[in-house]
């Protein structure tokens, strides 16, 4: 493999991996109806740019590093762009074919960039290369079933943004584009010595996503293990690879859940046993300069490699098994929580208490939330997080001081108390946690008076939005059935849980600014619904009254329940 090349040269030297301890395909694709400007449609940009400019230099694709083995090379920096090259050439060359038989030059560059006969010149990580060879390159499945990773889900996306780009060019933009992919510069460093190639990932930046913490910190610790490691550096090389590989594993099953340098973060916080941990990258480069840098590589890449292995049980299998760890991951706002709920999993207690721990931490951040108070709560709590520990770890220390800062009323604890709830929840409430409140006070409506009732889970709801049932315009159509749009009705009643609704959003787009005797004949979905047509007659009017008599419900079930 040349130092300066082509990316058809490059592509077509050997066989070019993506190790399975490096991170799975991120790059971000447009969604429909959205604006956002992501790393393929920026991708596709700048090679239209470079082929409509008229210039006579060849596109640039920039620096690329490889590990050599022999006739393979495993990518260290580049992924991510030879993903997205790959991709596109694939849907390029979909479209070519389409349109007619493939010329000589044409098969040639297909087989030097794409497959040669069972030869496939790049592979990505293993767990999604399947996928990959399926869907992207032999185009053998035409469904989006069974993809089990975010990451297989980027590159179907990325593989279908590229078909729909290219299915309304004309046939010379496409021999265009693929001269100008095909004859692409780029510049290629290729190492044997893994201490090089992680000293220049390091320092070595490109356009495209940055290295997340997680990544820098995994960088490092190779590092070290082969600056430090003598004759045991390979074996120690090889362990944290592999605990990588798990880490990775798990990220791509629940990035969309939790992002991965929070999980590093959180894993310091139990590490070192200490929520004031804040800063991830200092506190590990200082730790990394003290004495037996080794141990403590060796150390904190298990525990990150456990903490990922918890999450991925927390946020996939517990969160299906126990409604409380649904409920707690609907809510959000974790970060006070999950090193509690990591500690859990790593000193082996029962999925009961677990759940036990969350429903604890539910009350604890939803009245955070609503209060919004600026007090920190880890001064208020990390003394017993310190003493949570494999000897001592009973979780009723942990749930009675979450009861205990629920009642005080001494200024230092008073933040979260009952009498701040209750305030709390009298006007205004942030839209997220209006919907979540909805939600717990629909399952409390379908519980009364049933055996054996199993709640109604959060992501049963399609797409659940906030609706006000006054709405926020005064319908200009009278009479509209709803009381008088006075002063104290927009100040006190319009934005209040008694005149909020919980409803799918295609049942919210239908009702608009409809007269209330129209809403009323729709609400026969839910248990909420079907109490507002009890509070109302059929002629009645949505007045300030029966807003406030919903309102006081609502929040008695909150406050005898949080």
């Amino acid at each position: 493999m040349d130092t300066s090349t082509t990316i058809r040269k490059m592509m077509a030297d050997g066989t070019i991996e993506v190790p399975s301890f490096q991170r799975a395909y991120s790059w971000d694709t447009p969604i429909k109806n959205q604006e956002r400007v992501t790393h393929t449609d920026v991708f596709l940009d700048d090679l239209e740019k470079h082929c409509m400019s008229g210039v006579r230099s060849p596109y640039y694709f920039g620096h690329f590093l490889f590990e050599e083995h022999g006739s393979i090379f495993r990518v260290i920096d580049g992924q991510q762009r030879l993903t997205t090259i790959v991709i596109f050439l694939s849907a390029l060359f979909t479209k070519l074919k389409q349109a007619r038989a493939l010329s000589e030059s044409e098969e040639m560059c297909y087989e030097d960039m794409v497959r040669r006969r069972s030869v496939f010149h790049f592979s990505t990580v293993d767990y999604d290369n399947q996928l990959f060879i399926d869907y992207v390159i032999e185009q053998t499945k035409n469904n989006k079933n069974g993809l089990k990773t975010v990451s297989a889900q980027r590159i179907v996306r990325a593989f279908d943004f590229f078909v729909e780009q290219l299915s309304a060019k004309p046939e010379d933009y496409l021999t265009r584009m693929l001269s100008v992919v095909s004859n692409a510069v780029c510049t290629t460093h290729l190492v044997r010595d893994e201490s090089e190639a992680i000293q220049m990932f390091i320092f070595h930046n490109n356009r495209g996503k940055k290295p997340s913490h997680l990544e820098i910190i995994k960088a490092q610790f190779m590092y070290i293990v082969h600056l430090h490691g003598n004759e045991d550096k390979n074996t120690l090389a090889r362990e944290i690879k592999n605990r990588f590989e798990t880490i990775y594993r798990s990220i791509s099953s629940i990035e969309n859940c939790i992002d991965e340098d929070d999980v590093l973060l959180y894993t310091l916080r139990v590490h070192f046993n200490s929520l004031w941990e804040g800063n991830a990258l200092g506190r590990i480069s200082k730790r990394l300069s003290e004495a037996e840098p080794l141990t403590f590589v060796k150390d904190f890449t298990h525990s990150l490699s456990e903490t990922f292995e918890y999450l991925t049980e927390f946020f996939i299998r517990d969160e299906q098994a126990y409604f409380a760890i649904h409920s707690l991951i609907r809510l959000g706002g974790l970060a006070i929580a999950l090193p509690f709920i990591i500690k859990a999993y790593k000193f082996g207690l029962e999925i009961d208490d677990i759940a036990k721990l969350s429903a604890a931490f539910e009350s604890l951040v939803l009245r955070h939330r609503l209060i919004g108070t600026r007090a920190d709560m880890a001064t208020r709590i990390n003394d017993v997080f310190k003493t949570f520990t494999k000897q001592n770890r009973a979780i009723s220390p942990i749930t009675e001081r979450i009861q205990w800062l629920k009642t005080q009323t001494e200024w230092w604890a008073a933040h979260w108390n009952n009498i701040s709830l209750e305030s709390s929840l009298q006007g205004y409430i942030e839209p997220s946690v209006a919907k979540y409140l909805l939600w717990k006070y629909e399952n409390s409506l379908e519980r009364e008076g049933k055996d054996g009732y199993e709640p109604t889970r959060y992501n049963r709801i399609k797409e659940p939005e906030l609706e006000h049932i006054a709405p926020e315009t005064e319908p200009k159509e009278r009479p509209h059935g709803y009381c008088e749009y006075d002063e104290e009705f927009r100040q006190q009643y319009l934005e209040c849980l008694g005149n909020y609704l919980l409803l799918s959003k295609s049942h919210n787009c239908a009702e608009g600014n409809a007269p209330f005797s129209e809403k009323r004949k729709t609400y026969i979905h839910t248990e909420q619904q079907r109490e507002i047509r009890e509070l109302v007659p059929d002629t009645g009017v949505w007045s300030k009254k029966i807003i406030a008599f919903r309102k006081d419900k609502i929040i008695k079930f909150i406050m005898a329940n949080f």
